[in-house]
């Protein structure tokens, strides 16, 4: 049965990486020992597009932090010091940016349009 997603990011400087999610994002973690932290996501969802694997790119992967409102959490976070490494799109499915990562990575900020699957639980029907 699955319980959950776990997502990796890597980092060239985990510990300043580890530090802004807890930090600055607020987010709240678990000592997995050594100071590996492991942090708590809020609910969230998976989606699967089509690639043009013509251009050589293949699959790839994204990962987006979801939001209610972009507008109020671009202000908010940007009161906690974080900057945003792409203008807003404005697309018909919602609203997305990046945030800039201290070291030098981007985590997209969506704010969506659609239905959305959190608070489904995770079995198929």
């Amino acid at each position: 049965m699955l319980i959950g997603a776990h997502t990796l990011i890597y980092s060239s400087d985990p510990a300043r990486l580890r530090a802004f999610f807890r930090e600055t994002l607020g987010l709240a973690s678990v000592d997995a020992g050594r100071g590996w932290l492991i942090f708590a996501l809020p609910p969230g969802e998976l989606a699967v597009h089509p690639t043009d694997e013509t251009d050589g790119s293949g699959p790839r992967h994204e990962l987006y932090l979801m939001c209610d409102d972009l507008t109020a959490t671009m202000t908010e976070l940007a009161a906690r010091g974080v900057t945003f490494a792409r203008p807003v799109v404005e697309a018909g499915f919602g609203r997305m940016t990046a945030i800039s990562l201290p070291d030098g990575g981007e985590l997209g900020l969506y704010e969506p349009r659609h239905p959305t699957a959190l608070g489904l639980s995770g079995e198929g029907r």
